[in-house]
């Protein structure tokens, strides 16, 4: 298959600024939504896992069965594995008691035999080549793995490093500032530098999520976790519908 074939068939968006400020609006909205089904709706980590879980596979495999990129279904599926990311996390980390500093060694070691699995299977973990089903459930896979360690990593320097909701978001922007440094001055793996920020963007978009619907006297502002899952959810579909729908690959030369 030429290039150009191939990149027709690619299901995921092309990676521009638009996709980060979604990508981190999403990974808000999972914190809040998975905070409020398990803990406003009072079901639980393991029941708020199950329920997301099972929607996720839903929209993964729809996805997968779809002929082009779907932009609305393919936030959709991001949607549902940074809310069930939110969940398995909390479950891991405080019902199996393992903590935050085993969870995310956990779930980090987990990204990267994921990654070593998909490049070993298919000789590369590049987005550009997400057009047949098991790049995508690799993709996915993987996906769902990093939002469940963005989640922890958050919670870690929050709550267990004492920084606080805000001063965790501030240290996870500033790794973001400097991958964007090393995109624009180095030659460093382009590849390497979208799943590290891939990973990045879950704990700022965690932190902030925690920010707003935590209790004050947990640092927080107390916002309904509803009422701010509705905001994020809404203002995802307005720029998903305003951004321009190029899946990756489609604007090389």
């Amino acid at each position: 298959m030429s290039d150009d074939a191939r990149s027709t068939l690619v299901k995921v968006p092309a990676v521009a600024l638009g996709f980060w400020i979604i990508k981190i609006l999403a990974t808000t909205l999972g914190e809040t939504a998975g905070d409020t089904v398990s803990m406003s709706m009072n079901l639980g980590y393991l029941v708020g896992s199950a329920i997301f879980l099972s929607l996720l596979v839903l929209l993964v495999v729809l996805h997968i069965r779809a002929d082009r990129y779907r932009p609305f279904l393919y936030w959709a599926t991001i949607i549902a594995s940074t809310t069930a990311g939110t969940t398995m996390a909390d479950f891991a980390t405080r019902s199996l008691g393992i903590g935050y500093t085993g969870g995310s060694t956990l779930l980090l070691a987990l990204v990267l035999a994921s990654l070593f699995a998909w490049y070993r299977a298919l000789g590369s973990i590049s987005v550009d080549t997400v057009h047949e089903p098991r790049a995508e459930l690799f993709y996915w896979i993987t996906i769902t793995l990093s939002q469940t360690l963005g989640t922890a990593l958050g919670d870690w320097l929050a709550d267990t490093g004492g920084l606080g909701y805000i001063g965790a978001a501030g240290v996870f922007a500033i790794g973001l500032a400097l991958l964007v440094a090393l995109y624009l001055m180095t030659n460093i793996s382009r590849v390497a530098l979208f799943w590290a920020a891939f990973i990045l963007t879950r704990p700022l978009g965690a932190a902030v999520g925690d920010f707003l619907d935590k209790p004050v006297d947990h640092g927080g502002l107390a916002f309904s976790r509803p009422l701010a899952s509705i905001v994020l959810a809404a203002a995802i579909m307005l720029l998903v519908a305003i951004l321009p729908r190029r899946a990756a690959g489609t604007d090389r030369a």
